[in-house]
């Protein structure tokens, strides 16, 4: 029997936090995992993300829990009291589904009950609930977390393995855990299996081999485990102009621009440098895909907007995606529907709504939904239709652009964003569906100048920040 000492879980969860990186989303499970935010420094570059949808949270600045009648606040997974760090946003369910399902966490830590070479899983939820088998959110972290690691003790409490060949429980997760530190050994999981990589503190791969019944190879560079954390600052996505925020946008690229009926919300300046990059053969998708200039509506008298007819103008724009394309005004055409009606570009047309909804499903990593909206019209031609509780629907698929151009009121250094007036109608949906999120506004302040209440954009859908210049004007 191994008598050897093993880790601390204050220790274990230090060694786990060496796995982060850089601006990483992270997602803390419930138990041992919520252990990680006390050991870190409380301006560490990462966003530890909480199944309770605090996001960008720290602990508890006194360590104590208020009053439960007189508490608010963040909690984490245990439902301890946590506190947010400068710039972090308190989520929703279904906006913390929404990020979660999307695929932008990074790395989800969990505590699982045990752990196959197969990299499947149990959570130590379910073990804790027999009968009911309840895994809280691990299902979700799991299935949709760019990495998962396992964080756990090497047996129970009474000597049982937790790393194993195979089990007869229900699994809450196949094939996803990549990593499994525990408080004697840290492993990778491949297609191999199993191979250790560190011991603890005075330990031998022999040792560790006697308290696990599953098999593993041994790294010919096993060492043993330390507890330094590296210094992770949070990456700088301020730019100082809107060409050099999308200087890597290709030809041919799918791009969200907001734009309603006039010029509020859209993201001028970027367009404008767009129509100066020169990127072709773009896919634009917008409310309006340029109306604003031919209809005047919010426009000073006299002043056209710029809009998305600067790159129709320019034969960059090969394919609108848009609900109201064409101008309202017979006998003043703009710019998409001249291109239009000369077989210059194509149009997929898309009710509003349904719009909307694409977008946000692509940002929540719904692949499609039914919508009653269009069946029996035009628009639902060489769509799939289905009949629920006796009303027809259609199926309309998620939208993910390559890139995307909004507006904002302010943004801080982190990319939290919030707007004002009508430049939230499309804005905040379209930046979640999107590979590449650049925001324009008028000012940049610092982390913690917006409160996580007013934060409607949290920061980690944007990537690139750009203040649009002094004496910018929107009317040219």
């Amino acid at each position: 029997m191994v008598t050897k000492e093993r880790i601390d879980r204050q220790r274990l969860a230090r060694r786990v936090a060496q796995e982060f990186r850089a601006g990483e989303v992270v997602g803390l499970g419930s138990g041992i995992p919520s252990l990680i935010p006390p050991q870190v420094p409380g301006d560490w570059g990462v966003w530890f993300l909480a199944d309770s949808g605090a996001l960008g949270f720290r602990a508890a600045d006194n360590g104590t829990a208020p009053a439960p009648q007189a508490f608010s606040g963040p909690v984490d997974s245990n439902g301890q009291s946590a506190a947010f760090m400068p710039g972090g946003s308190a989520l929703s369910m279904v906006d913390l589904a929404a990020l979660i399902h999307a695929g932008y966490v990074d790395t989800a830590v969990l505590q699982p009950a045990r752990v196959t070479p197969a990299g499947h899983f149990t959570h130590w939820t379910t073990v804790g609930t027999p009968g009911l088998f309840s895994p809280s959110s691990a299902v979700e972290w799991a299935a949709c977390s760019g990495r998962v690691i396992a964080i756990m003790p090497h047996t129970d409490m009474d000597g049982s393995p937790t790393v194993v060949d195979a089990h007869p429980l229900p699994l809450d997760g196949v094939g996803c855990v990549g990593t499994v530190i525990t408080d004697a050994a840290v492993f990778s999981v491949t297609a191999a299996g199993l191979t250790l990589l560190e011991v603890a503190p005075g330990w031998t791969a022999d040792d560790v081999a006697a308290i696990t019944p599953a098999a593993f190879q041994v790294s010919p560079e096993v060492k043993e485990m330390t507890f330094d954390l590296p210094d992770l600052k949070f990456p700088d996505k301020v730019y100082n102009s809107g060409l050099e925020a999308i200087r890597d946008l290709t030809d041919n690229a799918v791009v969200n621009v907001d734009g309603f009926g006039g010029p509020g919300g859209m993201a001028h300046y970027l367009l404008t440098s767009l129509a100066e990059h020169g990127a072709k053969g773009l896919t634009i998708i917008s409310n309006t895909v340029g109306i604003a200039r031919v209809v005047g509506f919010g426009s000073p008298p006299g002043l056209q907007a710029i809009d998305h007819s600067i790159l129709v103008d320019a034969g960059r724009v090969a394919k609108g995606i848009a609900s109201f394309p064409v101008s309202p005004r017979v006998g003043s055409p703009n710019s998409f529907e001249l291109a239009y009606q000369q077989g210059e570009v194509e149009l997929e047309l898309v009710p509003q709504g349904t719009l909307a909804e694409r977008l946000r499903a692509g940002g929540a990593g719904v692949g499609a939904f039914y919508t009653p909206t269009g069946a029996g019209t035009l628009l639902a031609e060489g769509k799939e239709a289905r009949i629920i509780d006796g009303r027809e629907y259609v199926l309309e698929t998620g939208i993910v652009a390559d890139f995307c151009l909004i507006r904002g009121h302010k943004a801080d250094t982190l990319g939290n964003v919030v707007y004002q007036g009508t430049s939230r109608n499309f804005n905040p949906v379209m930046a979640t569906a999107a590979q590449v999120t650049v925001v324009e506004v008028d000012e940049i302040v610092e982390p913690g100048t917006l409160t996580p209440e007013q934060i409607v954009t949290p920061g980690v859908y944007v990537d690139r920040i750009v203040q649009r210049p002094a004496g910018f004007s929107p009317y040219g």
